[in-house]
């Protein structure tokens, strides 16, 4: 029987929504059952064999979704195989050099024992919510800066370490 794969997110504008169903739709193609699911919307993760979660970054934090779904799972967390990623950099750093975990998810990730975390390049498009949001897109700062290939790839590793021997 294929593992389970859940991946979990926070996101606002959909950004990260979008870069969660790329990670299940590659562990799907390597085998295993994922979906992508709103952390926020998670009553239990007991059904899965492995998560991923993920959130937007927002003034150095992780999406609230994200963050509080880490805190109330975190027993069962601690049980699974664990990865965490970002999404926020609205430049192209996050595809030219690796972007540490934000303090708090880096807390999260000992006290998880998470495997892996990465952070990718954010998106923000015009007709964003939040005041911020729009000032950004309007200054002419915003912009799609995730790389989707490299999104693919690591996603493809966690599927070879899941999929089953």
């Amino acid at each position: 029987m294929p593992t389970s794969v859940l991946v979990a997110y926070g996101t606002t504008n959909g950004s990260t929504a979008e870069i969660a169903e790329t990670i299940a739709r590659v562990l799907r193609k390597e085998g295993l059952t994922a979906e992508a699911l709103p952390a926020g919307a998670l009553r239990s993760v007991t059904e899965y064999d492995a998560v991923v979660v993920g959130g937007g970054l927002y003034a150095g934090h992780w999406h609230k979704d994200a963050r509080r779904f880490v805190r109330r799972h975190g027993k069962a967390l601690a049980e699974r195989p664990l990865w965490f990623f970002s999404s926020g950099p609205l430049d192209p750093s996050a595809s030219e050099r690796e972007i540490p975990p934000v303090p708090g998810v880096n807390r999260a990730m000992a006290r998880l024992d998470v495997r892996e975390h990465v952070t990718f390049g954010g998106c923000l498009r015009e007709g964003a919510r939040g005041w911020v949001a729009r000032m950004i897109v309007r200054n002419g700062r915003g912009g799609d800066f995730r790389d989707f290939e490299r999104i693919e790839a690591w996603a493809a590793k966690i599927g070879r370490e899941l999929a089953p021997v």
